[in-house]
């Protein structure tokens, strides 16, 4: 017997990568073996020397086929096996690795939008739905468009295995989110990338498309990002790792934009529950901070914070790698 292993990578497309999968047919005693892929159909490798490899790093149950049938998360290398330029799981790994005695946590919550006939789900065609108001975690037809998708994709990251926790409507129609964690920065990282493949492969099925562009619609709309949470065995343990931790951020500020996502500046303009892309903040339970502190951490003396500029549309294992660096560095003095 044999079962089906979905191989799933990221390519090298700028500013923004994407997605790839392709499947293997893998006999069922064997574990997915490394394999290989054209690299000049996405953009990380010349023709004249197209070849690069896939090497499985986390694998879970394919909820889609069923069965014994896998889904196969890859890191990208090239054929002497080091990592691939495009591959920013080894940069995370390796600070991961780095600051390890500090133990890390990372919960991630994902913004999308879906789109459909080419406006997001649920807009007339030719104009404008009713103000943003009553869509955020809202119910009933007038207010919620693609349900459906949600509830199939929280199934299905549900069964395959994925530290999902939690699903909600967002602010604009059309507008949802995950949210995935808490677990170390690779293990958080991994299933985001999971998740949104999931979550891209499902929607086919109803011929909608989800999104992670951080402006979907200019204008009195709110963007997409994906909120940071985050912290430390220090910051669970007392509040001024936490200031301290926030404190680190806003010296590295601009370090951070630079890699937050492309087109941040399009969603981090100081309204729409965004500080501006050009400043930093923190404060408690402030959601027009760049950081926040949750009202239940300042009770408490510890916990953790929320970084709230990263885009919809960042790279985890960079996002979750810098702010370890920034915070974790800062603290060693």
């Amino acid at each position: 017997m044999v079962y089906r292993a979905e191989y799933i990578w990221i390519d090298g497309q700028q500013p923004t990568a994407k997605l790839r999968s392709k499947t293997k047919i893998v006999p069922d005693a064997d574990a997915p073996p490394i394999w290989g892929f054209d690299g000049s159909s996405t953009e990380q490798a010349p023709g004249e020397s197209s070849d690069c490899v896939l090497r499985p790093v986390r694998i879970v149950s394919d909820p889609i086929r069923g069965g014994e049938d896998k889904l196969v998360l890859c890191e990208v290398l090239n054929t002497d096996m080091t990592p691939h330029e495009s591959n920013t799981r080894a940069y995370c790994a390796d600070v991961a690795e780095q600051y390890a005695s500090h133990e890390p946590l990372f919960g991630i919550e994902q913004e999308y939008t879906f789109f459909k006939d080419g406006r997001p789900h649920g807009w007339p065609a030719g104009g404008f739905p009713a103000p943003q108001g009553g869509y955020y975690c809202g119910v009933g037809a007038d207010e919620i468009w693609g349900r459906d998708v949600v509830e199939h994709h929280t199934e299905a990251c549900i069964a395959a295995g994925l530290t999902l926790s939690g699903t909600n409507a967002e602010v604009m129609i059309g507008q949802w989110e995950f949210q995935i964690g808490p677990g170390d920065a690779l293990l958080v990282s991994d299933e985001v990338w999971l998740a949104r493949w999931l979550l891209y492969r499902i929607a086919e099925d109803y011929d909608i498309s989800a999104h992670l562009m951080p402006k979907p619609v200019s204008g009195d709309w709110n963007g997409a990002g994906a909120h940071t949470n985050f912290s430390t065995s220090e910051m669970r343990e007392s509040y001024d790792a936490i200031i301290a931790a926030c404190e680190a951020l806003g010296k590295k500020a601009d370090t951070h934009i630079k890699q937050y996502g492309a087109g941040i500046e399009q969603r981090l303009t100081g309204l729409h529950e965004t500080a501006p892309w050009t400043e930093y903040s923190y404060g408690v339970s402030d959601r027009g901070a760049s950081v926040r502190i949750p009202w239940q951490v300042a009770r408490d003396g510890k916990g953790y914070i929320e970084d709230r500029r990263p885009n919809a549309n960042m790279d985890p294992y960079v996002v979750t790698a810098l702010i370890t660096d920034t915070v974790c560095a800062d603290a060693e003095g």
